[in-house]
């Protein structure tokens, strides 16, 4: 443990360890993606998917390793993790930090199949990170503003057919597909700019979920609903806090939801099913904020 030493060489070591470990893993994942476009036959692809997968649950295990590499972190994890390595899970989580990235790859390291993450397209484009993430078959969003689709109607649809691609792809590989429901790691600016009903977060957005639920919801065995705080972390950024071995503590509430016939639908053409999933969802994150409110306070109240 490395506890007792200054701050600025904790950020190096946390920084280096990120780096370096990142680096390697991700060279050998893209090193395996070579193959897998150069033999498009299905038994060395799923080869390549399984090696892949492999090394993507090492980076997990090392990724791990830094909540606890110059910091003594306690985990508070509320909820039942009931589920197996080889099932099929949807995970829905709030969103504040790039650190929520490393707190679900802690969560998914041991017991869960490894999780895709729904990734902005510009982020195809990072050195080793991005082009990893497509050779693990990540779905890569890009965002249209509604100006843009007004000047350009055939762009409408792009995200649902990226959406329908990749979870084809899941089928053959147990996998947790995790959603951002917010869109957009959570500020305080954000927040009043798009004047959220909610105390805690931003507001959700439905449309992925609903794809996702729609082409793969008979074969997710549960929704698992996520919920992160990173108490004392209001001043400066979550990543800060832990690259600088100052991040003490970390609460996970997790709820397991069941996927229930009225969650299934077709959100892009029925307007009734549309209306009924964005209440369902809007419900879910009222009681997500009631969650991070009654974390903070009993976070007060120990004190």
């Amino acid at each position: 443990m490395l506890t007792s030493i200054l701050i600025p060489f904790r950020v190096v070591i946390n920084f280096s360890w990120g780096l370096i470990t990142t680096a390697i893993i991700g060279v050998s994942i893209i090193s395996i993606g070579i193959f897998k476009v150069l033999l498009p036959f299905k038994t060395p692809q799923r080869i390549c998917s399984f090696l892949g997968n492999a090394l993507f649950r090492v980076w997990a295990y090392c990724m791990s390793m830094m909540f606890q590499l110059t910091q003594r972190m306690e985990w508070h994890i509320k909820g039942d993790l009931d589920i197996h390595e080889k099932g099929w899970y949807m995970v829905m989580a709030n969103h504040r930090s790039w650190v929520d990235v490393l707190v679900l790859m802690h969560l998914t390291r041991r017991h869960m199949p490894m999780p895709r993450f729904f990734l902005k397209s510009q982020l195809m484009w990072i050195p080793i990170i991005g082009w990893g993430c497509w050779v693990l078959d990540m779905p890569f969003m890009k965002r249209y503003s509604k100006e843009l689709l007004e000047k350009k109607p055939h762009l409408k649809g792009k995200d649902i057919a990226t959406t329908t691609r990749s979870c084809a792809k899941f089928r053959h590989i147990p996998t947790t597909v995790v959603n951002f429901c917010e869109g957009t790691r959570f500020t305080p600016e954000k927040h009043e700019k798009k004047q959220s009903p909610f105390r805690n977060l931003l507001p959700p957005k439905a449309g992925g979920t609903a794809f996702s639920l729609q082409i793969m919801g008979g074969q997710f065995e549960a929704i698992l609903d996520i919920t992160i705080v990173y108490p004392g972390t209001d001043k400066r950024p979550v990543v800060w806090h832990l690259l600088s071995g100052q991040l003490k503590n970390v609460y996970v509430d997790i709820k397991t939801l069941p996927i229930t016939n009225d969650l299934i639908g077709d959100y892009a053409s029925d307007e009734t099913f549309r209306a009924h999933f964005q209440q369902w969802l809007n419900q879910r994150w009222q009681e997500k904020d009631q969650t991070i409110d009654d974390i903070r306070k009993q976070i007060h109240s120990t004190r």
